[in-house]
């Protein structure tokens, strides 16, 4: 009896070979977590281990050079990916939403997951240290699975390295791992809506 795949969930990484945005990056992320009080208010306030521009810093490609080079990045990665994904855009591209820095201190996690009212979300890693806490997403059907047996492959696991950038449709459930590393993770995360 043939059987079919239907409705693929995609994933997309690649690396962006760029030492020296990946130096600028990282200092101006422990630049912002040192000055941004907002941001350092709302981390602790949230239980975040670490420092997130989240809910303070919505201009970074605005605010930064280093920004603005790291979303030139993306605007073409993220076009890639729409056009494996069949994203029938009517001519228009999809746009940056929001762009904020993840600050991850050891032992550091983030829980499950999606970013509504967005079309691509993802990630870039700025630096990562063995140990790093892996991106783990979870099969977008488990919940409708109801009766049905445990089945493997439930939950893949991204391990990233400086220089990655992983993509993904904004309603795929996903989370940050524990991190058992000894120094600090660095990512800045990102939407993009049509």
């Amino acid at each position: 009896m043939p059987v079919r795949s239907l409705f693929p969930t995609l994933f997309y990484e690649e690396t962006i070979d760029d030492t020296a945005l990946l130096e600028e990056l990282e200092a101006s992320v422990h630049a912002f977590a040192m000055d941004d009080t907002a941001g350092k208010r709302w981390s602790k306030e949230h239980g975040y281990r670490g420092y997130t521009s989240y809910a303070s810093l919505d201009d970074l490609p605005q605010r930064d050079p280093a920004f603005a080079d790291l979303k030139r990045h993306l605007d073409r990665h993220v076009a890639r990916f729409a056009a494996e994904c069949g994203f029938q855009l009517g001519g228009r591209k999809l746009k940056l939403d929001s762009l904020w820095v993840n600050l991850l201190k050891p032992g550091g996690a983030h829980s499950g997951h999606i970013h509504p009212h967005s079309v691509v979300s993802g990630t870039f890693y700025v630096s990562v240290p063995p140990g790093a806490g892996v991106l783990r997403l979870e099969d977008p059907r488990l919940g409708l699975m109801m009766a049905a047996p445990p089945r493997e492959g439930s939950f893949v696991h991204a391990e990233p390295r400086p220089g990655t950038i992983f993509l993904w449709e904004s309603w795929l459930r996903h989370e940050v791992m524990p991190s058992s590393a000894k120094q600090d993770r660095i990512s800045v995360s990102f939407n993009y809506r049509w």
